[in-house]
């Protein structure tokens, strides 16, 4: 039996996935409805309710439509609620030392992050790479027939929250990650396209593996593209969460925690829009605690 708090976001993280997937359902509808009368849907015009009310429907559709719109209206602020709730967690005491290490990874937002977190609970439960990768369900199965034992696809055992996640990241790290997308691309010349992303992100769940249990900073990531990840996440925070910090002093305070970019001032991945970093005398001034993990 996991401990509460594991329970719980584990239930936030359900919560969450059941409004994503109504709000699918309800814009599957909406789009059923627009083939059945052959309209031409212009871009973004799917949730305009003056678009709709324009057509010529008939009186019970409009009724269902308005229902309809309001319904994934509503959804998308409970999403949204819920969203910064996940945010705030993973700033948390519980989980922040945790979100702090995986959101410097290729791939890895606040959610995913979350999610992540919740279907591990406790890092130090698995003794290796490899357990934690059973646990996920992306290690490959064997079938065995007598003496004879032949390799299948994985085995889909464990949390399939995590795998989802983990396929995400995958996906977003073999476009955005140059060393990710090499190891795809090889991979990519010798199997299925689909295979290749769920070996990604077999050797992603073990790169999360060793990060939480042994503390390490993400070496195939320049510290300047860390910071703008940790700029990123003070990006979906308010500043009540940053604790009255800047965004620039959010992204310097992380860094510190994390241990480098002592000497980056800027964030210049697009030369056109440099970013400036808060210095760490700045930050020091505000949380004085950093004196004592440094």
């Amino acid at each position: 039996m996991p401990p509460t708090h594991v329970r719980e976001l584990r239930g936030m993280i359900s919560y969450r996935n059941r409004l994503v997937k109504t709000s699918t359902m309800i814009r599957n509808r909406l789009q059923s409805l627009n083939h059945r009368h052959n309209l031409i849907l212009p871009k973004g015009a799917l949730t305009d309710q003056a678009w709709w009310e324009a057509q010529r429907l008939s009186p019970l559709e409009k009724i269902q439509i308005r229902q309809e719109l309001s319904m994934l209206k509503e959804l998308s602020q409970h999403k949204g609620e819920v969203d910064a709730e996940l945010a705030r967690q993973s700033l948390g005491e519980v989980w922040g030392k945790s979100a702090m290490r995986l959101l410097q990874l290729s791939g890895f937002g606040v959610v995913i992050s979350m999610t992540v977190l919740s279907a591990i609970g406790d890092i130090a439960r698995f003794e290796s790479s490899g357990k934690l990768s059973s646990y996920s369900g992306l290690t490959a199965g064997v079938e065995q027939s007598g003496t004879k034992n032949r390799g299948k696809g994985i085995t889909k055992e464990g949390r399939k929250e995590l795998r989802w996640a983990m396929v995400e990241v995958a996906q977003r790290a073999v476009k955005s990650d140059p060393y990710w997308k090499s190891r795809f691309q090889a991979l990519e010349r010798r199997m299925h396209r689909n295979q290749a992303i769920v070996a990604i992100a077999h050797q992603m769940l073990e790169l999360v593996w060793h990060v939480l249990t042994h503390k390490q900073a993400y070496r195939h990531f320049s510290e300047e593209r860390i910071a703008y990840k940790y700029l990123t996440w003070g990006w979906q925070l308010d500043e009540e969460a940053r604790d009255g910090l800047t965004r620039q002093q959010f992204a310097r305070y992380y860094l510190m925690r994390l241990g480098i970019g002592h000497d980056l001032k800027r964030i210049a991945l697009n030369p056109k829009y440099p970013r400036k970093l808060a210095s760490e005398a700045e930050v020091l001034a505000l949380k004085p605690e950093l004196n004592q993990t440094r």
